[in-house]
């Protein structure tokens, strides 16, 4: 389902415009939050989900407190 979406300005920023009818397919509307995720792909826009955010900050927290065991098991 890939959807051409172009950044337009908006006030003195910018932002992309979601049609009505991705906006319908997605479930989603006025008021709703997205989260941009950076992926090997690109980013991947997925609905605002404050559990996986607390997922990421623990993980993100456990790999700076444990730096030394990520570093050695990345070189293997």
């Amino acid at each position: 389902m890939p959807k051409f979406l172009k950044i337009r300005k908006v006030g003195a920023s910018l932002g992309v415009v979601l049609p009505k009818k991705l906006l319908a397919e997605l479930g989603l509307g006025k008021g709703d939050e997205l989260y941009a995720v950076r992926n090997l792909d690109g980013i991947l826009l997925t609905a605002h989900d404050p559990e996986t955010l607390q997922v990421l900050e623990d993980g993100r927290d456990f790999m700076r407190r444990h730096a030394g065991a990520m570093k050695k098991l990345a070189e293997s």
